[in-house]
């Protein structure tokens, strides 16, 4: 059978990439929902500005709580059933958001905590599925596609919120996304298999493109070496400084626009989503450019690193004017250019847990968005703290600049480091080596 052939053929793996697609883009619609419904809640409950970050960072405390141990989740229990699992769970959460508001800011927050820790779920499970479906060559512009989610979600979440606050009240939003959210769990549940071996539609031709089967039972996550690796914890930090920028624009982004530009909740919501459209072409040219750079035989964590960093600097300079633009429109073009270049960066380091370490990839991208959450925690309160302590938002978004910069500068710096050996191979290789050489000279 032709290339051609196989590929019209082959459509399992694509089935699971586009629920992957939709889990993270309901996601993003139930995290950045209340972002718009905060502007009518802290009018309604006379919240300060600190108590709007309060209820904002909530979400991230549970992401933060939960990464590491929904990875290893995945890896026992298999993507598909902790991702099925997840988003009934923050789904749920999300139908309980409006009640648990109406009862006290303490409950509220609980509720966000607990959803942040169904979203926990999402991309490690998600990363355990694509191991066992995405070919290695098409994994950069399928986790592109995945995190495009995030941008669409944030498009979708933030227009239809500012658009569902002003006619039905804020609640409303809590209401429609978490019901979608129950309807893609039926869905899914039916329509996706969690390995290819499980999946009775999955044609030969398309089976001879897959990865290999993952082991049955995995090897101990080496946790030493991967900490003490100089390459891994730069792209960490990469991941860090990103989602630093990344969580204050989609926190508090709704906010400057309303508070700062003198928008409507409505213009905010929109204005406020448009940069999202910019992150999501970014994210996908970047996982594109990514692809097919190591195809062409580019050895693909230097790709990764040039990307990631060139857009790490570029969103810093795009924050470093955005608290100071004169008016809607200049402020507008310059959140396009912080999201978009955001987006650059992660449609290229967003494949290098692969790269490193395919046996363990979940747990590393568990434990590099672990790290990664705490901007949501920190970052978001202080940027309230911040509003209250200055009545403007130079000192955050000049922050989140600053932390965007360093990551580059940290990728920079571990140009030349090696690439640690997490799954073993070179004394597997050793071993091989070995017993041929017996067999040869007895």
């Amino acid at each position: 059978m032709s290339a051609a052939a196989i590929e019209r053929s082959s459509r399992r793996r694509h089935v699971v990439v586009a629920y992957a697609v939709a889990a993270m883009f309901l996601a993003y619609t139930d995290r950045v929902n209340i972002a718009v419904a905060a502007v009518a809640m802290r009018a309604e409950f006379h919240w300060s500005q600190s108590v709007k970050g309060l209820v904002l960072a909530g979400f991230f405390i549970g992401y933060f709580l939960f990464q590491i141990g929904s990875g290893a989740l995945a890896q026992r229990f298999g993507g598909k059933r902790v991702l099925a699992l997840a988003v009934l769970w923050w789904s749920l959460f999300t139908l309980l958001t409006p009640p648990a508001a109406f009862l006290s800011v303490a409950v509220l927050v609980a509720a966000r905590i607990g959803l942040g820790l169904g979203e926990a779920a999402v991309m490690p499970a998600t990363y355990e599925l694509f191991g066992r479906w995405v070919p290695a060559g098409e994994r950069a512009r399928s986790l592109a596609l995945f995190l495009g989610g995030i941008p669409f979600g944030q498009i979708v979440g933030l227009l239809a919120t500012g658009y569902l606050t002003e006619r039905s009240g804020w609640p409303m939003s809590f209401w429609v996304f978490g019901s979608a959210g129950l309807i893609w769990v039926a869905a899914f549940s039916r329509h996706v298999h969690n390995s290819p071996a499980s999946d009775p539609r999955l044609l030969p031709a398309e089976r001879a493109l897959l990865p290999a089967p993952l082991p049955a039972r995995r090897a101990p996550t080496p946790w030493r070496l991967m900490l003490s690796s100089p390459l891994v914890l730069s792209f960490v930090g990469a991941h860090f400084g990103h989602n630093w920028a990344l969580y204050v624009l989609i926190s508090w982004l709704p906010s400057f626009f309303h508070e700062h530009l003198g928008l409507s909740i409505a213009s905010s919501g929109a204005y406020s989503a448009l940069p999202w459209l910019a992150n999501f072409v970014a994210l996908l040219l970047g996982g594109s450019c990514a692809d097919a750079l190591v195809k062409r035989g580019v050895e693909p964590i230097g790709v990764r690193r040039s990307l990631a960093a060139t857009g790490l600097l570029g969103a810093a300079l795009a924050l470093v004017s955005l608290p100071v633009a004169a008016s809607p429109v200049t402020a507008l073009l310059l959140a396009c250019a912080a999201a978009g270049s955001l987006g650059f960066a992660a449609g290229g380091f967003t494949a290098v847990s692969f790269d490193i370490t395919p046996r363990h990839a979940p747990m590393l991208i568990g434990f590099s968005n672990t790290l990664a959450t705490i901007p949501g925690i920190v970052g978001v309160v202080v940027t309230g703290w911040l509003l209250d302590a200055t009545a403007n938002y130079t000192a955050s978004y000049r922050l989140a600049a600053v932390a965007t910069a360093a990551a580059a500068v940290g990728l920079a710096m571990t140009a030349r480091a090696r690439v640690p050996d997490l799954d073993g191979r070179a004394s597997a290789a050793a071993e091989t080596d070995r017993c041929m050489d017996e067999t040869v000279n007895p």
